[in-house]
């Protein structure tokens, strides 16, 4: 379809001004939505986001007031910077959209002080926000409520079409109504204010997503884009009093910016003591009247080698929590001042192979992958394995803990460090540091 340059440009400036109107009145979403490119697509039909760009049907686009179209515009974005465009793998489609609409929409739902025209389309009625358990969704990863909702093809496409504070754009009909109703609570007290027909598609066309292609370096960069905007905010708020910093923003920030194990400390006992031949720092005092500058010989070289870190990446395992580990290993490695050195591996049911690394930049080069079930058993099967000569002395294992825990006695001797991101979950053996949940995505 073909249209005329008055009629693009039209579209083109009233996108651009939401977007200057959201900066002014959401300063956070504007900055990140400084990074999208805007495209019309007829076969889009409504909105919808690839992580790159986000596309609208024109025809969606003229039937969205101002107030609507920030919605859908921060809706969009936050899904990207989110990673939820990249994250479902093998999970039931339907289902993950479901929940990650949830999260988005309580997001900016909560951003909006709880006020439900905020995320209510006049078309859709009000955007689901809600739990199958009744609880807000910003509390919650996208997985998590995924995990709450019912799985069954039949079930989540009927959901999908729910237009209820907890379900999607659900076609007219009693028995549709009664069959959201069954999970998701006071879908009855949301009916649509204009009832499209039941072949209406629902606004949010997830269909640009492309989860099965490697996108993990586009991840990394909105990853970045949160933690500038967030500096950005904060440089306009420094106490933090204000409320300009969205509550999840809030806790991505921290997890990067605030590791919470001071490394040096924990790893000291792992501490090689190498001689050197010589060295010129400090230099032998017994030279000090000699105009000569000598070395001083015999001086040793505190390092930390073979410590193995494994990350889980298994399913119930966030972005965010992944981000938090890289975190922590990389304030590892800075706190040594490059005097740490080891490998960095994955693992759910199977392990990724474990990679060398010695400073930051070889660090970020290691991709996590994953998306399964946890087995921990399967991390001390391959150093059995493959990880004798020499073998780590000290394995680190960054996970929820959400698995069974094998017998101590499979660690062979070597000391095991669990970096849990939980609060209930305890070990039976090893040490055990808990680091603050990351549930931000």
């Amino acid at each position: 379809m073909e249209w005329s340059e008055q009629k693009v440009s039209f579209y083109i400036r009233r996108l651009l001004l939401a977007r200057m109107r959201i900066l002014v009145r959401n300063g956070f979403y504007g900055l990140l939505l400084m990074h999208m490119d805007f495209a019309l697509d007829t076969d889009c039909k409504t909105a919808a986001t690839d992580g790159q760009k986000i596309y609208f049907s024109p025809d969606f686009l003229d039937r969205l007031r101002d107030t609507e179209l920030d919605f859908v515009l921060m809706h969009e974005v936050l899904h990207a910077a989110l990673c939820h465009v990249w994250r479902r793998g093998s999970r039931n489609p339907d289902t993950f959209n479901i929940a990650c609409d949830i999260v988005v929409n309580s997001n900016l739902l909560l951003a909006a002080n709880m006020n439900r025209n905020a995320i209510t389309l006049h078309d859709y009625g009000e955007s689901m926000h809600l739990t199958p358990d009744g609880q807000e969704g910003y509390q919650y990863t996208a997985e998590q409520v995924y995990a709450m909702l019912p799985h069954a093809s039949s079930t989540a496409n009927a959901c999908e079409r729910s237009d209820s504070a907890a379900a999607c754009d659900l076609a007219d009909g009693e028995e549709a109504d009664s069959a959201a109703s069954d999970y998701f609570p006071g879908r009855a007290h949301h009916k649509r204010r204009s009832s499209p027909s039941s072949s209406s598609p629902s606004w949010d066309n997830h269909s640009y997503w492309h989860p099965q292609e490697d996108d993990s370096s586009l991840q990394d960069v909105w990853t970045k884009r949160i933690l500038d905007a967030c500096e950005t905010i904060r440089q306009q708020d420094p106490t933090m009093q204000r409320g300009l910093l969205p509550q999840f923003a809030q806790r991505v920030y921290e997890a990067y910016r605030n590791p919470q194990v001071d490394w040096r400390k924990l790893l000291q006992e792992f501490i090689q003591e190498e001689t050197v031949d010589y060295s010129f720092m400090p230099p032998d005092r017994r030279f000090d009247e000699s105009p000569f500058f000598l070395p001083d010989y015999n001086d040793k070289d505190e390092t930390v080698k073979d410590i193995l870190f494994m990350i889980d990446t298994s399913g119930s395992v966030s972005d965010a929590m992944i981000s938090v580990a890289y975190s922590e290993i990389q304030s590892a490695i800075e706190q040594w001042s490059g005097k740490l050195r080891g490998w960095l591996g994955f693992f759910e049911a199977e392990v990724i192979p474990p990679r060398p690394f010695s400073e930051i930049a070889e660090l970020r080069r290691i991709r996590p992958n994953g998306g399964g079930g946890t087995d921990f058993h399967a991390v001390f099967a391959y150093v059995r394995q493959h990880m004798q000569d020499p073998p780590p002395v000290c394995i680190v294992l960054l996970t929820d803990g959400l698995a069974p825990f094998p017998k101590e006695s499979l660690a062979m001797g070597i000391p095991v460090l669990w970096l849990l991101q939980n609060k209930t979950v305890t070990p039976p053996w090893g040490r055990i540091i808990r680091l603050p949940d990351a549930t931000a995505f």
